[in-house]
């Protein structure tokens, strides 16, 4: 691998950096440094409104969706000036969170799938902030088994061609502040779960649409709740065929787990800096031999990362779209977050209870241990991480399904298993 950028490369890296330099909202800069997980850290302005201010003026000077075709909003830029614009935006890119879902995961999935009027129609407003997509997947009785999903959708029986939708969805990130929503329902039960599921895309703001925030150990309440109660949804408001979701939905997949791996930071540095600061018996932390190792273990684990990274930074720079290699990047960083912040709770001893603005590091390991378990679920679990890692890229047989002939009316809920 070349990490060194190629001449033009470079060019478009000063471009970006000049850009930044003089249009960045540098007077949230100190707040956005000290962002935690779970928060961006913002409390001088509102968070939503300083995301979509930051977004909207990136828009208008053409570096929105870098990815994206023109017509819809985006920079018609390559998938290397793309990850170089993500390197330089540096701690602004914090502002982006609230779009992580719309622009990496929904909208591919729109663009793939929907016509040429709904693309123009719900893309441009997208890319440039006005609106906020969440994607409405995972169920309460489904957990990590996407194709078990039970919100049903079946034709209204008054011959408009519409949708009724009845059912949950739960760990909805963003949906409270969401315009849209791209929503996987269960059309037909009759036959195998994967083959019965139906993509569509809704206003989050329909009748009977019902969004419940839930409190997190961490205080927060980023993710909800989502109740449907006979929510009507026009026919052209579906992606695919009829029966065709499953499909569908491996695009929005296959997006979401380049997304959040690829960003995921699993706070090495901050620790490291944090050994170097502190004290053990009044000699400096890294003077013990074994914060000195696990600091090691840490630093190899955070290497491993970097250049698998640069391996999917070097398929895009060769016009080849990275596979499902990138499962490993989520899997290990979601895993070392964890340890990681358990880590520097212990080195802090009695006071790693205590969580508050005087905490080391503003409290960001208080943070990141409370988020952590949540980050090795969404986007897929590290038990289905390791089953595409095992199967997809080593190779290895896949998981035996007893149900995968079974319509899924048939499949048990409780109890024992028919034999």
């Amino acid at each position: 691998m070349d990490f060194n950028d190629t001449p033009q490369e470079a060019e478009f890296r000063k471009e970006v950096r000049s850009w930044l330099d003089a249009n960045a909202p540098k007077h949230l800069e100190p707040e956005l440094k000290r962002a935690s997980f779970g928060s961006n850290g913002l409390e001088s302005e509102d968070p939503i409104k300083a995301s979509k201010a930051w977004q909207k003026k990136k828009a208008e000077a053409g570096w929105a969706c870098l990815h994206w075709p023109k017509e819809y909003g985006g920079g018609a830029r390559s998938a290397m000036e793309r990850v170089i614009w993500s390197q330089e935006e540096g701690p602004y890119a914090v502002l982006s969170g609230l779009f992580t879902i719309g622009h990496g995961m929904c909208g591919p999935t729109v663009m793939e799938w929907a016509n040429e009027e709904w693309k123009e129609k719900l893309l441009p407003p997208l890319a440039s902030g006005e609106e906020v997509w969440c994607q409405l997947f995972s169920e309460p009785a489904s957990g990590s088994d996407l194709a078990g999903l039970r919100t049903k959708a079946v034709k209204a029986d008054d011959g408009s061609g519409d949708w009724i939708i009845n059912g949950q969805k739960i760990w909805t990130s963003g949906a409270q502040n969401s315009d849209w929503g791209l929503l996987i329902t269960r059309t037909d039960p009759d036959v195998p779960k994967h083959k019965g599921l139906t993509m569509f895309f809704l206003r989050m703001d329909s009748p009977g649409v019902k969004v419940v925030p839930i409190r997190q150990a961490n205080g927060a309440s980023g993710f909800n709740e989502v109740y449907f109660d006979d929510v009507r949804i026009p026919d052209d408001q579906r992606l695919g065929d009829v029966g065709q979701g499953w499909k569908v939905s491996l695009t929005t997949l296959m997006n979401e787990r380049l997304s959040i791996g690829s960003g995921m930071s699993t706070g090495f540095p901050e620790l490291f800096k944090f050994c170097m600061d502190m004290e053990i018996d009044g000699e400096a932390a890294t003077a013990d031999s074994g914060v000195r190792s696990k600091l090691a273990q840490f630093a190899v684990k955070q290497s491993g990362l970097k250049y698998t990274g640069m391996r999917a930074i070097s398929a895009l720079s060769k016009g080849e779209t990275p596979g499902p290699e990138n499962s490993i990047g989520k899997l290990v960083a979601g895993a070392t977050m964890q340890e990681l912040a358990m880590y520097a709770l212990d080195l802090q001893g009695e006071a790693g209870v205590v969580w508050n603005e005087d905490s080391p590091q503003n409290g960001r390991f208080q943070a990141m241990l409370m988020r952590s378990p949540a980050t090795r679920i969404e986007g897929g679990s590290d038990e289905i991480l390791r089953n595409i890692i095992g199967e997809r890229v080593l190779g290895l047989p896949g998981d035996i399904r007893v149900d995968k002939d079974v319509p899924f009316k048939e499949i048990p809920t409780s109890g024992k298993a028919k034999a």
